[in-house]
Parts: structure tokens; sequence; C-alpha cells
């Protein structure tokens, strides 16, 4: 796949595109910059807004590393976004996945899908014992 516009090098020329590759090699302990970083590069805010989103949700917090992985999978899969799907299996495979949760995984998401849109076409009307109470 080619991407649609020029990708972004490392040593990048535009000081706050550099700044952001710097901070995610910092960050996540690498010492390259993946293809998605390059291409959000060639519009600086872009890279800076995600990049900062990223940070803050993607950190440890009431969910685990590995958890936030596995749901980014799980959503990635069914948005087919190759490659996040292939980024962030590689992620938490890191944070410990192992095959047979990421198959497991993926069971689930298909299931998911399959119910997800049976409940939708059948229009089924949501139990008051699933509600919020008030």
């Amino acid at each position: 796949m080619t991407a649609l516009v020029k990708m972004e090098t490392d040593g990048a020329t535009n000081a706050r595109v550099q700044a952001v590759f710097d901070d995610i090699k910092h960050t996540r302990k690498v010492t390259w910059i993946n293809n998605f970083w390059r291409v959000l590069a060639a519009h600086a805010p872009t890279l800076e807004r995600i990049w900062a989103n990223v940070k803050q949700v993607m950190s440890p917090g009431a969910l685990d590393p590995l958890t936030k992985e596995m749901i980014y999978i799980a959503v990635s899969a069914t948005n087919n976004c190759e490659y996040c799907i292939h980024s962030h299996h590689a992620a938490a495979m890191k944070a410990g996945m192992t095959e047979e949760q990421f198959a497991e995984l993926l069971a689930v998401v298909g299931l998911a899908n399959e119910t997800n849109r049976l409940a939708n076409g059948y229009r089924i009307p949501i139990d008051e014992q699933f509600k919020p109470k008030t």
C-alpha cells in the first residue's frame, strides 16, 4: 500500500514533528518511528493532537496496558484496519498477550459483531433489567 502523503523521516526538518518523534521514541522506549506517525507528520497539528491523545488514553489507568491493547485490536478488527490490527497485535504481544488469548479475543469479536447485527436487524427492545437504575 502506498501512502497518499509523503512520509516524514526521523530527523525531520520541522521541529514540531521531530519533537513528537523524539517523544514517541522516549515514551515507548523504541529506536524507530512507525509508518502511522510518519504519515501523520504530513500535518504537524494532527500528529501532535493524536500523539497527545494516545499518550493519555493508552497509559495505565483503571485498565491495564494489555487490556487496552486487546480492546484496540477488537475495534480495529471490527473496523477492518489492517495497519492497526498488526500494530496493536505487536504491542499486545509485547505486553504479554498469548496466541491463545488472541484467538479467543477474535472469537469474541466475531460473535459480538454477529449478535450485534442480529439485535440491530430485529430491532430487539431493551430489557428493563438491562437499563441503569436511576
